[in-house]
């Protein structure tokens, strides 16, 4: 087994959702960091969902959160972690266009 720290950096997130990290198709992963920031000049909120390998979405990681200008939310680091199976995807929607950048880190273990 491999093991690798990755970081996956997604810009301008949207009304749209966006799929900010995928695990590989035989990798799993430890996801140790969610960052999103704000990058306008109003406030925003956001979520962030979590999806399996059969795109059915399994739940929210944090739901409709405000985020101030000019800051950010650590949606996940310290002591929290997500587990991720193959296929799994991790995905943001933003309450404004073009308004968030998004940062996630992982520790993906492959075979």
């Amino acid at each position: 087994m491999a093991n690798q720290f990755v970081k996956k950096l997604t810009i301008n997130v949207g009304t749209s959702s966006s799929t900010v990290y995928t695990a590989g198709a035989t990798t799993r992963a430890t996801i140790i960091g969610i960052n999103v920031a704000n990058t306008t000049t109003g406030p925003i909120t956001v979520s962030i969902l979590f999806y399996d390998n059969a795109n059915t979405r399994l739940g929210y990681i944090v739901k409709d959160v405000l985020i101030a200008k000019g800051t950010s939310l650590a949606a996940i680091g310290g002591d929290q972690k997500l587990v991720t199976e193959p296929n799994d995807q991790i995905r943001v929607i933003s309450s404004a266009a073009t308004s968030a950048d998004v940062i996630v880190s992982a520790l993906e273990i492959t075979p």
